[in-house]
């Protein structure tokens, strides 16, 4: 009897021992895809990572590269104006202000050299080339056109705006 029962034990301890084994092994290759999977997800992170770092260079090269022709973008055109003893922001700022402000008087904006056809012409967009010049964009709803102008501040803050060409888009 004490026989069969260590018989019974042995073939019970070894049946657990294997159901065990099988178990463990499971969960080892469960893991062991669960890591090789991750593996997989970090190597095409690591890899798209690196392309948009590729591309995030090359749109700060152009970023660069249109932002010459600015005023903030522009070192010769921003010393010229701190010379002057203005801050460059400030002109854009100063400037703008005085520009939009030409949109809201009763008359015509005496800058822009067209007379709207669809109601009155106000100055859309405006961009600073640098410490001397100016591109802005205007229209009346219908028709539109743009201008570069010419600016001085002078040194008791006085604007003076001086339009160099236009043109108006032919209504399509």
């Amino acid at each position: 009897m004490k026989r069969t029962l260590f018989m019974y034990l042995f073939l019970f301890t070894l049946l657990f021992v294997i159901f065990q084994y099988m178990n463990e092994k499971k969960i080892f290759e469960k893991q062991e895809n669960k890591i090789e999977k991750q593996r997989n997800t970090i190597s095409n992170l690591k890899n798209e990572l690196l392309t948009l770092k590729d591309s995030l260079e090359i749109l700060s090269n152009e970023n660069l590269s249109c932002n010459y022709f600015t005023l903030q973008g522009n070192e010769n055109a921003m010393s010229y104006v701190e010379k002057l003893g203005f801050e460059s922001l400030e002109i854009e700022n100063q400037v703008s202000e005085y520009m939009y402000d030409q949109n809201l008087v009763k008359e015509k904006n005496y800058l822009i050299p067209y007379e709207g056809m669809n109601g009155k012409m106000k100055i859309n967009k405006i961009k600073f080339l640098n410490h001397k010049w100016i591109i802005a964009d205007f229209t009346d709803g219908r028709y539109w056109g743009e201008m570069i102008l010419e600016y001085y501040v002078t040194k008791k803050n006085k604007i003076e705006l001086n339009q160099i060409s236009s043109l108006l888009y032919p209504s399509l």
